[in-house]
């Protein structure tokens, strides 16, 4: 490989941005929008909204393969995600303090805001679609295991930098600044410039592979829709595709639910049912602990399911997804202010998650195999985000009328359909075994 090609050059920068916009639209847009005083009710519905792209991604992604290059696509989409990210930083609206306050900041302000998320989140889908294929083009096939490893630790460096780093950055500006609209409206102008940094990078540092080209006399775009819907009609035609359709939407129901407001919840005052934290502490807490506590889990989650098997894991897993749910009804009820055990508490909850959600990512590979593997798989992972976006599209209405206490009692009730769905799975006892 010549030594412009040297992967270490692109894939760590490019997987970095690979995640920073998905986790600012679906994490970092929650934590802004509470600040500045728009109801729960709203903010979950419209923040949820923002996970569409990822969920119909796979109605566009054919496209990808046969309208300019790989490198195109990428290039195209981070400058648009770059301008983006400026345009909402210097048009965000500002609310005075008193409707900030008093929380009932009109989605209509917002409206702007919104659009542009929008597009971003359709850019970073694509972005997504164009950088896997990209990396598999422009690697050989014996580096591609290598690097791995290497693109998913960039990953997730950028979701600590995204829910972490710039959310304390946030919450500084807010503190020294005593203006919440515009410590966010920095720190959104600090993340274009470097979000346009790494673009101006990849201008130089990506390679040009030869296999990365526009198809000649290939496929046209009506008989890739045509291989659309074979392979859509196929998924269907699986056996029990409406068991595993039940546990794709379902077997993350208390989490999908749970994840929307726990950041409000850590923010909100102690007399609204909240921790009171501030945001920048809140950056620390779930942005960098929880991450970090995360991590760890699906590290774990995935050594102990080569170990025993996808069959044997989903008891283990489902419990280890439902059980720390519990430790937010303690939060709510008792409301400590001792840090150490809030972190504690978000801890181990994202732990069992991400010590849970190996089983469920394995069950997508499982239920993937067969002819239209990557096709059927890029299907099941629409149904991954369409379980999240549903749930938390009515979290906050759920959360308004019964408050926090009882709305993390009802995340614990979600709990039994994680459980049902599991017991009704059916999958080979012998599959995901090392």
């Amino acid at each position: 490989m010549k030594k412009t090609n040297n992967p270490w050059k692109w894939i760590p920068t490019l997987y970095f941005a690979e995640g920073i916009p998905y986790f600012i639209v679906n994490n970092i847009s929650v934590i802004m929008f509470n600040n500045m005083g728009m109801s729960k009710g709203d903010m979950a519905m419209y923040t949820s909204l923002l996970y569409l792209p990822w969920v119909i991604k796979p109605l566009w992604s054919p496209f990808v393969d046969i309208i300019k290059t790989k490198r195109w696509w990428i290039m195209a989409m981070q400058i648009i995600m770059s301008a983006a990210f400026a345009l909402v930083a210097f048009s965000l609206p500002h609310p005075s303090a008193e409707t900030i306050a008093a929380g009932g900041t009109p989605v209509s302000l917002f409206t702007l805001t919104l659009v542009l998320f929008w597009i971003t989140a359709f850019a970073s889908a694509t972005h997504d679609i164009a950088a896997d294929g990209f990396y598999m083009l422009a690697l050989p096939t014996k580096e591609q295991s290598v690097f791995v490893g290497i693109r998913s630790t960039f990953y997730r460096l950028s979701s600590i930098f995204g829910q972490g780093v710039l959310v304390v950055i946030a919450g500084l500006l807010e503190k020294n600044l005593g203006d919440v609209p515009k410590a966010w409206s920095v720190t959104l102008i600090v993340c274009a410039v470097m979000f346009s940094a790494i673009t101006l990078w990849h201008t130089f540092a990506l390679p040009r592979p030869q296999a990365d080209r526009v198809r000649e006399g290939g496929s046209t775009a009506k008989d890739i829709m045509r291989e659309f819907v074979r392979t859509f009609v196929t998924f269907f035609q699986k056996k029990h595709v409406w068991l595993a359709l039940a546990f794709m939407l379902l077997y993350r129901l208390p989490e999908a639910f749970l994840v929307k407001m726990m950041n409000p919840f850590l923010l909100d005052s102690t007399s609204q049912g909240g921790l009171g934290l501030s945001t920048e502490t809140v950056g620390i807490v779930y942005g960098t602990v929880g991450v970090a506590a995360l991590t760890v889990g699906g590290i774990l989650g995935g050594i102990a399911a080569s170990k025993w098997g996808l069959k044997k894991s989903l008891w283990p897993m489902a419990l280890a997804l439902t059980l720390p749910c519990l430790s937010f009804v303690f939060l709510a009820a008792f409301q400590p202010q001792n840090i150490l055990l809030i972190s504690s508490c978000v801890a181990l909850d994202q732990f069992g998650y991400g010590f849970g959600f190996t089983a469920y990512m394995l069950y997508l590979i499982y239920y993937s195999e067969g002819e239209f593997k990557t096709a059927h798989y890029s299907l099941c992972t629409a149904f991954m985000a369409m379980s999240m976006m549903l749930p938390g599209m009515v979290a906050g209405y759920v959360q308004e009328s019964i408050g926090y206490t009882s709305f993390f009692i009802f995340v614990m009730v979600c709990c039994l359909v994680t459980v049902a769905v599991t017991a009704l799975l059916k999958v080979d006892p012998e599959y995901g075994k090392k």
